[in-house]
């Protein structure tokens, strides 16, 4: 009997809590500022034009991206250089868009370490998640990479801290292949130190 009435409370609780969850039923209140976010078809266009591919192409790359992690808040564009040896560095400078019209200059360094050999220059396009203050930018991003450029090539990857996440497009040229960990360390300031 206790079984039975359990169940039937499980039952019925399930559509309250399911109403509790839904945005359609339940709207955000009216002190919560909705927070601007970049459609596909605006980052589909930036994309393009910073790499200068079609914007077919530029969407395909961002297919993954926000299928995955949905629509950001800002991105950031800019140009990196990296090599490695084993232990790898990667030093790179670019400027920060919030989808508010907020930009500032970026700069990020790190090092890297795995079975990773050779160098490349290459063209960055970070899409960033959950940034609500773009001062919190300037922090260390942990990652995993795998690359693989010969000649020319195209990738992407997530780095996460404090709930907030970065997904850089990277397209460059050069010859390296392999796969590493490491972090990037986003600042103010050019650091020589990537530490």
């Amino acid at each position: 009997m206790r079984l039975l009435a359990l169940l039937a409370a499980l039952v019925l609780a399930a559509p309250v809590a399911q109403a509790q969850d839904d945005p359609e039923t339940n709207p955000p209140g009216e002190y919560e500022e909705p927070v601007e976010t970049y459609s596909r078809d605006e980052l589909a266009e930036a994309v393009s034009d910073f790499f200068g591919v079609t914007a077919e192409a530029g969407a395909a790359v961002l297919e993954r991206v926000f299928s995955d992690l949905g629509r950001p808040v800002g991105y950031v564009t800019g140009e990196e250089l990296s090599g490695a040896v084993g232990v790898g560095l990667r030093y790179g400078e670019g400027y920060l868009t919030m989808r508010n019209g907020t930009q500032q200059k970026v700069y990020w360094q790190g090092p890297s370490i795995g079975f990773d050999t050779g160098g490349n220059a290459s063209r960055v396009f970070v899409l960033v998640y959950n940034l609500h203050d773009p001062e919190r930018i300037y922090q260390r991003f942990p990652g995993v990479e795998g690359t693989a450029y010969l000649v020319a090539g195209m990738g992407v990857n997530y780095q996460r801290a404090d709930g907030i996440t970065l997904a850089p497009i990277r397209s460059g040229v050069g010859l390296r292949a392999g796969a590493n960990i490491g972090y990037l360390a986003y600042s103010r300031r050019r650091n020589w130190l990537p530490f």
